[in-house]
C-alpha cells in the first residue's frame, strides 16, 4: 500500500487537487505493481503565513491549464472552423504533421490542404490520455472520424491518433495518424 504524501501551500481549488492526486497514483502506478485503490495521496494544506523558502512567506503557484481540456478545445474549435479561437492556443512555431508527411504550421495551411480531401470532418472521442515529461505535457486524443467525401458520399468509423506537445499552456506540436486514406482507396 505505496502512501504518497504531498505539502501544499493553501489555496489550490479542488478541481488542481483532483489532478494532482491522479497524476501521483499514476506515477505510483508507472513504478510499483499495486492495484490503483491501494495507492493513497495524502494531501496537507499549510496556510500562506506557515509557509516559507528563503526565509519568505510564499504564495501559492498557479496550476498548469488541464491539457486534455486545451486539446478537446482546440480540436472544438478546429471542427467549428473558429480559426480566431484555435490560433489564441498556439504557441509561437506550432507545427503539425498529418498523414503523407504534411508538415505545416498554420492553421490556413491545414484547411487549403484538408479541401482537396474530404467536404466536412468530424471527430468522435474514445479516449485522450496525457503525461507530464519535464516542462511538455503530451496529449494523445483516440477516436474515429466522420464526414462527407468530395462528393458527397458519406464516410464514419475511420480510426486516427492525434498527439499533442503543450508547453506553457499553449500548443506547440500536433502529430496526426489515421485511416482516410485506407477508407478513400475502398
Amino acid at each position: 500500500m505505496p502512501v504518497v504524501t504531498v505539502d501544499l501551500i493553501e489555496g489550490y481549488d479542488a478541481d488542481t487537487k483532483a489532478r494532482l492526486g491522479d497524476a501521483l497514483t499514476n506515477a505510483v502506478l508507472g513504478v510499483v505493481a499495486a492495484p490503483p485503490e491501494a495507492v493513497i495521496v495524502l494531501m496537507n494544506d499549510h496556510k500562506p503565513d506557515s509557509y516559507m523558502r528563503g526565509g519568505q512567506t510564499r504564495r501559492p503557484g498557479d496550476p498548469r491549464p488541464d491539457p486534455k481540456a486545451l486539446v478537446r478545445d482546440f480540436l472544438s474549435a478546429m471542427e467549428a472552423r473558429d480559426l480566431d479561437a484555435a490560433r489564441a492556443m498556439l504557441a509561437p512555431g506550432f507545427t503539425m504533421t498529418f498523414p503523407g508527411d504534411a508538415r505545416m504550421q498554420t492553421l490556413e495551411e491545414l484547411v487549403a490542404w484538408s479541401k482537396p480531401r474530404y467536404a466536412r470532418v468530424a471527430k468522435t472521442y474514445d479516449q485522450f490520455d496525457a503525461l507530464q515529461d519535464g516542462g511538455t505535457a503530451i496529449v494523445y486524443c483516440i477516436g474515429t472520424l466522420s464526414g462527407d467525401w468530395l462528393d458527397g458520399n458519406p464516410f464514419a468509423g475511420i480510426r486516427f491518433v492525434d498527439r499533442f506537445e503543450i508547453e506553457e499552456g499553449r500548443l506547440t506540436r500536433q502529430d496526426v495518424w489515421n485511416d482516410m486514406a485506407e477508407a478513400r482507396a475502398q
